[in-house]
Formats: C-alpha cells, structure tokens, sequence
C-alpha cells in the first residue's frame, strides 16, 4: 500500500481527534481508524479525559459482521498507543489481543513511559509499526500535550487585538479593536483551552467575563492576578458563574483541591511571592491541576512579561481595522509565522516561539 493511502489515513485521524478538542485535556487529542483492504472497518477518537482512548473506541466501533476481519486490518492511529496503566488499561494491550498485525502512526508519545516504548512493546510481539507519516502535523496535533509532559507546564497561547498602527487600546479605557466575527473565534479558541489569565488592570478597565458564550462548549478556568487584592467583588469575574482563581500575595484562604461541579463557585486562592520569581510557580501549580493549556489575554504588560520570559509557545495576534492617533502599544512578538488568516476585515496573525519547540 502506498504512502499516500498512509496519509489519507493518517488526516483522517487528525480529523477524529480535533472533535475531541476542549474535552480531552489533559490527554492529547487521538483519532484512530481501522482498515481492510482500502475499507474502512471501524474509527473513533478520544472523547474525554479518563474515557476509552481512540483505539479502544475504533475497534468497539467494527460492527460484528466484520470482527473476524481485524487480524488482517491495519490500524492507523495519529499518536503512539500508550503503553503504561494511567487511568485506562494500556492500548497496547488492546491491539495484540485484537490481533491487529500492522500499526501505523504519525508521531510518538512524548509522554515518560510511552516515547517509543509503545512502538517497541509491538514490535517485540510482532506487529509491523510504520511511524512518522505526516509527523510535523501530527506534533502539531499533540503540541499541547507534549508541552505539558515535557515542560511540565501548561502549553501558553498569548492572545491579543491591535490596531493597524500597532496599539493595544487606550490606556484605563475599554475598546474593542476586532469585529463580531472575530469575536466569535475567539470564544472558540476559548472552549478548547483549560484556562484564560488576565492582568488585574484588564480585569479593572474592560471588566470581562472571560467565558464562552458565542461558541459550543466548556468555559475555560478563569484566572486573574491580583497582587493587592485591589480588584472590587462587583466585577464579572467574581460572579461564580465559572471556576476562578485569583492569584495574589495576601491570599484570604487557600486554593482548595475539592472540585466543585456546578455554580455557584466558590472563588479560588493562590498566593505568591511577586517579588520573586514567581511565574514558574504559578506555572508549575497548573500542571499539578493537569491544566494543560493556558490562554494569556492581556493586558500588554502581563503579556510583555510572559514575552520576557520565554514563556509562551505560539501567539495569536489579530489586527483590527483601525487606526488610533495615539495608545498603549502592542507587545512585540518574535516568533515564526505559522499562519495569517482573514476574518471578516480583521486579519489574525499566528506565530510560534521555536525556541520552546
């Protein structure tokens, strides 16, 4: 079988897996899908963090007219099928008792335990493993996960509206910069990330909600720094609606681990020490929430200082047609450019930090 019938196979795992995105976390999104002879038999994808993986769910899905078809079926499976008990059996298992005797995979698993281990645990029992078919998509797709297993912080996403001219906004004056299409993106982007952290001069000034409201899904964790404790309870934030955390240096109660399933929430406390360093701690105390992912909405100083600090792996810059005779100007990003993109009469610029790659 060819190699382009490898990657049609292999994108339509990519397509599975991005239907579990937003829900995964802080798993990586998988598709795998199952094939007889140029057929195919069975498909799934990882629907939620701590449910069946996507292999578990392709070979549930062969109907049992076909069953006896699977020792002479391949399965294709976007990420390396892992190896180790985590909060479900390992998906090796599943494939040699299944009798699957050919895998192909776009990239491994960079998760301790797995990376490549997966692929040797088969290939000692004797399955055929074909890997890095389309592998830069197939890193891409798992970008967020392996950040957060490698880096052992979230994956940070900075995100931010400028004008033509290159300003921010005005300084102590709400003012949005991009249309109502763009708007509805940016919820988007919302609902797929685990949490959303703003600076207490936003949350003054523009007094957001940070939720997902002009798209399906979750609403992200909603954090805000506020060092003094200065930001007033009437603002939407505190309204309980989502889980909150502020992050400050005179804490009122501890960040409490009970997870709490329906509003009202309680508003969450973590103190710091914002004379030291005190980013990686806020980073490190995420990864043990397993919040894998992290959208940095501004302002300009606190992303300026996620910027500083090498901290932060891709940017999602919108330019909104506008022009302001004066403002607070816009961070400046060094990054690659992965993309631009039109909406509507905005433009949306995505950069990555390849040194964090």
């Amino acid at each position: 079988m060819g190699m382009n019938n490898h990657e049609r196979y292999i994108r339509r795992c990519f397509d599975l897996a991005i239907t579990g995105a937003g829900s995964v976390s802080p798993n990586p999104m998988v598709g795998a899908v199952i094939v007889h002879e140029n057929r195919i038999i069975g498909e799934g994808f990882h629907r939620r963090y701590g449910q069946a993986h996507a292999e578990v769910n392709a070979v549930q899905s062969v109907s049992p007219a076909n069953q006896h078809l699977l020792p002479q079926s391949t399965l294709y499976v976007s990420l390396e099928p892992c190896c180790i008990f985590g909060r479900t059996p390992p998906c090796t298992d599943l494939i040699l008792r299944s009798g699957i005797p050919k895998v192909v995979i776009s990239c491994l698993d960079q998760t301790p335990g797995v990376a490549g281990q997966g692929v040797q645990v088969l290939r000692e029992r004797g399955v055929e493993v074909i890997t890095g078919v389309l592998e830069t998509q197939g890193q891409e797709l798992a970008r967020f996960r392996n950040t957060f297993v490698r880096r052992q912080r979230p994956y940070i996403v900075l995100k931010f509206a400028q004008t033509l001219n290159g300003y921010i906004g005005q300084p102590d004056q709400a003012m949005p910069i991009s249309n109502k299409l763009t708007q509805r993106w940016v919820h988007k982007w919302r609902s797929e990330v685990d949490a959303i952290l703003v600076g207490t001069q936003t949350a003054l000034v523009d007094d957001p909600q940070l939720t997902n409201r002009l798209y399906f899904g979750k609403s992200p964790l909603r954090i805000v720094l506020d060092r003094t404790l200065r930001l007033p309870p009437t603002l939407r934030l505190f309204d309980q609606s989502q889980p909150t955390l502020v992050v400050t240096e005179n804490a009122k109660s501890p960040a409490s681990a009970d997870l709490i399933d329906r509003p009202p929430y309680p508003i969450q406390y973590l103190s710091l020490d914002f004379n030291e360093i005190w980013l990686p701690k806020l980073l490190h105390y995420l990864y043990e929430q397993k919040i894998s992912t992290l959208l940095v909405e501004g302002g300009a100083q606190l992303l300026q200082f996620f910027i500083e600090n090498g901290s932060w792996d891709e940017a999602l810059v919108l330019v909104g047609n506008r022009v302001l005779p004066q403002g607070v100007p816009a961070p400046r990003v060094a990054g690659v450019l992965k993309g631009h993109y039109k909406v509507g009469d905005d433009l949306l610029f995505r950069y990555q930090n390849v040194e964090n790659r």
